[in-house]
């Protein structure tokens, strides 16, 4: 019955198409050229019973990365240097029905790492949120401000990263790596040179890791946010002339949100994003389109 469908439905020979659509109906028990039904939803982007350790929580891009993460199902360990913060998101969290527990670490001190993550239990998804940036003259850069980027933006990324990935591997289970990048990982940008190479730095990062980790069932991946409107970034813009051309150069001619991101960041927690590895996921309004 199945042979004389897909003969008749079909304008080629299908002698050597045969043997295969059999296997795959003993493997799959689903005829490959009937229609298929419906069966993605909403609830692919779902992380219930998942567990998301966001660093760098506090505000920000991490503050809204942990209450999306949440809003989707998972639980949440957030982390940051001060407690004030985390606290406050942590009862905003709860507040809507979601778990939250703190967890105070610098990332940007390895030894403090290597003591605090180990003993938070199974990770799921790690956000590598934190980061910092000082914007200056190539030629005014510090060695104190060179080691003060780099610490946090690669060398503390690197670290949490591999201390848990190593748990992931350790307990057997597969997992999400999600390094928090900038378009400025793609491109170059005047008085940025320390941030533009850290954050190249975190991309190939994601690509070496993604290749090593993928037999693990570990996927890792970036986002690449442009300008975002947060407390942090709002004196910037108050230069009209950076304003003017900093949106200039966004063909979407308008600042990101945080939601924005943290909307990317949930789909690549979630398994909608099952096959994305080694990949950024740029949120820049077309920047590097250009």
């Amino acid at each position: 019955m199945r042979e004389n469908q897909l003969t008749k439905s079909s304008n080629f020979d299908l002698s050597g198409w045969k043997s295969h659509q059999l296997k795959y109906e003993l493997r799959f028990g689903i005829n490959p050229m009937e229609p298929k039904k419906k069966t993605r939803s909403l609830e692919r982007f779902r992380l219930d019973g998942l567990t998301a350790l966001v660093t760098g929580a506090g505000r920000g891009l991490g503050e809204a990365c942990a209450i999306a993460l949440a809003e989707a199902g998972a639980k949440l360990i957030i982390m940051s240097r001060t407690e004030d913060d985390l606290l406050d998101l942590k009862h905003r969290i709860e507040a809507f029905g979601g778990a939250a527990k703190v967890s105070i670490c610098d990332a940007a001190a390895p030894e403090q790492i290597a003591k605090i993550v180990p003993k938070l239990g199974r990770i799921d998804i790690l956000v590598n949120n934190a980061g910092t940036n000082i914007p200056e003259p190539f030629l005014d850069v510090s060695l104190s401000n060179l080691d003060t980027i780099l610490n946090l933006n690669v060398r503390g990324a690197f670290v949490m990263a591999q201390i848990v990935v190593r748990g992931m591997i350790e307990r057997g289970h597969s997992g999400s790596i999600i390094h928090m990048s900038s378009q400025m990982g793609h491109v170059g940008a005047p008085n940025r040179t320390v941030y533009c190479a850290s954050k190249h730095a975190i991309e190939g990062l994601t690509k070496a890791m993604g290749v090593e980790l993928a037999p693990h069932g570990i996927r890792v991946n970036s986002v690449g946010p442009t300008f975002i409107e947060t407390p942090l970034s709002r004196p910037f813009f108050e230069d009209a002339a950076f304003a003017k051309d900093t949106l200039g150069r966004i063909p979407m001619g308008k600042l990101g949100s945080v939601e924005d991101v943290a909307d990317a960041v949930v789909y690549l927690a979630s398994p909608a994003s099952g096959m994305v590895t080694g990949s950024s996921l740029l949120v820049d309004g077309g920047w590097t389109a250009r």
